[in-house]
């Protein structure tokens, strides 16, 4: 059995660990109350403004773009949201799982044939890991995310797909739907899909200006980088979820172990207590 001196300092080292479990469970709850709102309030445009594209495009014809173009995938990019910093659970992992999964869809184009981006630390070691050398460094936006940090990203992405460097782009992150539930998401970003109206039903008759080709050329572009941008946040919203459901149960962890260390504590106290109680009386009846 432990000493006593052994488990007074177990328990003093599980306090402050659950000291610290508690406060990082705080700052990561601050953070997903901010991360939330912005997702909540952003998501609804991103989604009206894809509405109202396919909507628009509802109404032609032959609706096509060069952002459509279905082409043989000769070249692939693959754009993969993580953190920068660790302890939200199996947040980073399934990302990680799920790039190597993709990867291996994709091995049989070699790897000079695959180009990754990792939007976080985590992802960009884990991308190291498997041979690839990232396509830029794009950590920062992970810990901060900005509009205006998602552009040089989604311009690249978008430049490279016109300019038919590359034939597909998939992009993998946690889509947030509560704090207790992140969805891990795998979709094609480009190629983009050209939803037409459904058979029976009515298209808008859209009188633009300037004429459509120019219109669809401006608002495909502004699409795509709201897309990129919604990951992004949809991204830090599940890691400060992750984050704070990992520290409330390391938390509740920790007040277990408690229970459990302060009552072998006790019983060890009482343990030695009878024992000198014992002596003392041995020792009596020894003199008697």
């Amino acid at each position: 059995m432990s000493s006593l001196k052994e488990i007074k300092s177990r328990i003093q080292s599980v306090k402050s660990t659950q000291k610290i479990t508690s406060a990082m469970k705080m700052v990561s709850s601050a953070k997903l109350r901010k991360a939330q709102r912005t997702i909540e309030n952003f998501f609804p445009y991103e989604q009206k403004l894809t509405g109202l594209l396919n909507n628009f495009l509802s109404a032609e014809d032959n609706a096509s773009s060069v952002f459509s173009e279905v082409r043989e995938v000769k070249r692939v990019a693959v754009v993969v949201f993580s953190s920068n910093s660790s302890l939200c659970g199996a947040f980073n992992t399934n990302v990680s799982k799920q790039l190597t999964l993709t990867l291996e869809k994709y091995q049989k184009l070699g790897r000079e044939h695959i180009l990754i981006f990792p939007v976080g630390k985590k992802i960009a070691k884990a991308c190291r890991k498997h041979g690839f050398e990232p396509e830029g460094n794009f950590e920062g936006m992970a810990d901060k995310p900005s509009y205006n940090a998602t552009l040089e990203l989604s311009d690249q992405l978008i430049q490279l797909f016109r300019d038919k460097h590359i034939d597909k782009v998939e992009i993998i992150y946690h889509h947030f739907i509560s704090k207790s539930n992140q969805k891990l998401t795998t979709e094609t970003f480009l190629p983009i899909q050209l939803t037409k109206a459904a058979k029976g039903t009515v298209a808008h008759d859209y009188i633009v200006e300037p004429e459509r080709p120019t219109l669809m050329n401006e608002l495909i572009p502004k699409v795509l980088r709201l897309k990129v941008y919604t990951a992004l946040l949809d991204s830090c919203a599940s890691e400060h979820a992750a984050r704070t459901i990992a520290m409330q149960t390391a938390t509740d962890n920790a007040t277990d172990l408690l229970q459990e260390l302060s009552l072998q504590y006790n019983k060890s106290r009482q343990q030695a207590i009878t024992n000198e109680l014992l002596d003392i009386i041995g020792g009596s009846f020894g003199q008697n």
